[in-house]
């Protein structure tokens, strides 16, 4: 059998197990965001083979500044939990190159391209890398810039540095290493 098809049976599984373990917890969450507005937040990524799909996540925006709430569920990554509904529809693994914006991966060219062969995950190297990444950015001159020449190329070859690397146990070891990273204070 191949890494592909186990990958894809493991995902769907650990999303199922997670959905089922998280609903009463994220009945309460959407049960008490409703009260402040829409619960998700959809946006726009580039996936597998370079196609567009809608990622889901907890709001945690209001009239464009991160909410108080919102603030925590981005720092343990709460937000982020929706997206288990992207895994369970393909649209994503839990263990991949992170979903970009278009503009990014769309536009890799040679041999990063076949990152684009890849599920995006929920998870990925360049994830844990710079997983405060929006806070290294604010304390650049030019956040764009910054972006552009120093950490999306660094986020291109940590990510082809998977493709060529990804196994069941390299697997494992990133999604230990994010388990451990979100357990830190």
């Amino acid at each position: 059998m191949s890494y592909t098809i186990v990958k894809r049976l493991c995902d769907i599984i650990l999303s199922a197990m997670v959905l089922l373990v998280l609903t009463p917890f994220l009945f309460i969450l959407c049960t008490w965001h409703w009260f402040y507005g829409n619960v998700f937040f959809t946006q726009e990524r580039i996936g597998r083979h370079g196609k567009f799909f809608k990622i889901i996540k907890f709001k945690t925006m209001s009239d464009g500044h991160v909410t108080k709430i919102g603030r925590y569920l981005r720092r343990y990554k709460i937000d982020e939990l929706p997206q288990f509904i992207n895994i369970m529809k393909g649209e994503m693994s839990v263990v991949g190159p992170r979903p970009d914006l278009p503009g990014y991966y769309d536009r890799l060219s040679g041999k990063y391209r076949d990152i684009l062969c890849l599920r995006p995950g929920l998870t990925s190297l360049a994830a844990l890398k710079y997983s405060r990444e929006e806070y290294l950015l604010e304390n650049q001159l030019n956040p764009l810039e910054f972006n552009d020449k120093i950490i999306f190329p660094d986020k291109v070859r940590l990510n082809y540095e998977y493709l060529n690397k990804q196994s069941f146990f390299y697997d494992l070891k990133i999604l230990l290493a994010t388990l451990h990273r979100l357990m830190k204070p």
